[in-house]
């Protein structure tokens, strides 16, 4: 048995280091190490509420609107505000627009790069793939024509949020009763062109059809038999790379998935519901917050005097840096004392969509499935942005007032591209006496908890092989890259 230590990882958010151990070629055993601390839940104590929507976005570059949306919805949930139909489809296509751009920018500029390596160079597939996936830096190959293509797409997709929320990242519009930017009719016309420039690159490069063929197929026959009509797209090119590298066998995570609800709607729940998907009973589970704990036993932080994983509304942050047994700054969240995924695979499986149901079933939560429900969503996200565009309505209100009160509690829900995100504070005194966050890697990237329960990430990477090619380099293994990659981390909000 030999032990590598890899990391930091290109191409992440952040730092992350895995240990794995390794017999005969395989990973027998891993731990997922966040190796940073941060501290904006200590930043936020004693703090006047509505610091919060300036501080806590600030835990990242990528998912600021997120983040901006659980502190809102927090601080909302304590003051009681009702947000306006307006500023509901305002804040919608807010996050809808940076979740949108974290799963273009994963496909284009994380996640397919791999394929363009050099243990892969003797597949027949290889130059077709460095031809449009090959990293834009340091490569010598003059591909990546997709990726490029993708790139320039994704800067001017970002023009959306520059009209909805003044810029981004860490746009100050977002606030407990709604938006702070009135969107006017003319303005309305140039979101939607911009939308639907964006549909026609999908349509025309990832997808080959109509985003609505995609986000309606409901088996795998299906997407075989669109797989045959959009050969050339980009999607369909993974489906052949999928198959030939055997990714539909590769990661499978714990068979639960979490999510909070993606984009509320005014009259109750969300476009994308919320709930629990439990695999091996094939059944949707509701959601109960309270069973929701973070355990510190493997991490750098004081535990409880009971030693008993807490739930966030009463969690700890206290830096314990030489902690023995301790290997990471992420705390274990659990949900019912189990371990659970979240991410778009989660909120494909818990909405109901046939296909993603269908491809788990038979292959698992694994990196094939990982991916194809996070193309999928993109698919069907775009479109709501199209009917949450038209539905705003001129001159209504996009924001309600209402003032902080001086004691309450409140907790902030949302999905972040990368899975459930959520801020738990209470307010004492018209200040903020306790701050919790638990974002969606902290979720996939937990260590061992008190039970010795891997996290979903460390579950996952067991069994993968280390290609030899690439071995002897320090072990950077193409199968753990991929595995790492299809749960699209993001160390610094899990660190924070």
């Amino acid at each position: 048995m030999s032990r590598l230590i890899l990391g930091p990882f290109n191409r992440v958010e952040g730092d992350l280091e895995v240990q794995l151990e390794v017999t005969d070629g395989r990973v027998t055993e891993a731990r997922v190490n966040a190796p940073m601390f941060r501290g904006f839940e200590l930043i936020l104590n004693g703090r006047d509420p509505m610091d919060a929507l300036s501080i806590a976005p600030r835990i990242c570059g990528i998912c600021s609107v997120s983040q901006s949306v659980a502190a809102a919805k927090a601080l909302a949930d304590a003051s009681g505000v009702v947000v306006p139909p307006n500023g509901m489809h305002a804040i919608n296509l807010m996050l809808a627009c940076e979740n949108f751009a974290d799963h273009l920018t994963h496909f284009y500029l994380f996640f397919m790069p791999d394929f363009t390596r050099a243990v892969y160079a003797a597949r027949p597939w290889f130059r077709e793939a460095e031809r449009r996936f090959a990293a834009l830096a340091g490569s010598t190959s003059n591909g990546g024509l997709r990726s490029r293509a993708a790139l320039a797409a994704r800067a001017r997709w970002f023009e959306l949020i520059g009209t909805l929320g003044g810029k981004w990242p860490h746009t100050g519009a977002v606030l407990p009763g709604g938006t702070s930017r009135a969107i006017e009719t003319t303005e309305r016309i140039r979101l939607l062109a911009r939308v639907r420039e964006m549909r026609a690159f999908l349509e025309q490069t990832l997808f080959g059809t109509a985003l609505e063929e995609v986000a309606t197929l409901d088996s795998l026959a299906a997407l075989q038999r669109w797989r045959a009509r959009a050969a050339g797209s980009d999607m369909a090119l993974f489906l052949d790379l999928a198959e030939a590298t055997q990714l539909t066998n590769l990661g499978p995570g714990p068979g639960r998935y979490l999510s909070y609800g993606a984009y509320a709607r005014f009259e109750g729940g969300h476009a994308l519901a919320r709930g629990v998907w439990d695999a091996a009973l094939q059944q949707g589970l509701p959601l109960d917050p309270t069973q929701i704990s973070e355990d510190a036993r493997h991490a750098w932080y004081a535990e409880s005097t009971s030693a008993q994983a807490l739930h966030p509304m009463a969690g700890l942050t206290q830096p314990e840096p030489d902690k023995p047994g301790a290997y990471s700054w992420n705390k274990a969240p659990r949900l019912g004392s189990q371990v659970v995924e979240t991410g778009a695979i989660a909120r494909q499986l818990v909405d109901g969509q046939p296909l993603i149901r269908a491809a788990v079933l038979a292959h698992g939560g694994t990196v094939y499935t990982r991916v194809l429900a996070r193309l999928l969503e993109m698919a069907r996200i775009l479109p709501l942005m199209e009917q949450w565009l038209l539905a705003l309505q001129p001159h209504a209100p996009f924001h309600a007032v209402q003032a902080q009160p001086e004691q309450a509690q409140g907790i902030g829900l949302t999905e972040a591209a990368r899975g459930a995100l959520g801020h738990w504070l209470r307010i004492e005194n018209g200040r903020i006496a306790h701050y919790q966050i638990v974002a969606p890697t902290s979720w996939n990237f937990s260590p061992r908890d008190a039970a010795g329960t891997p996290g979903a990430l460390e579950a996952a990477l067991v069994g993968a092989r280390l290609d030899n090619a690439i071995e002897g380099a320090g072990g950077q293994s193409v199968a753990v890259q991929h595995i790492v990659r299809s749960f699209d981390p993001c160390m610094v909000c899990t660190v924070h």
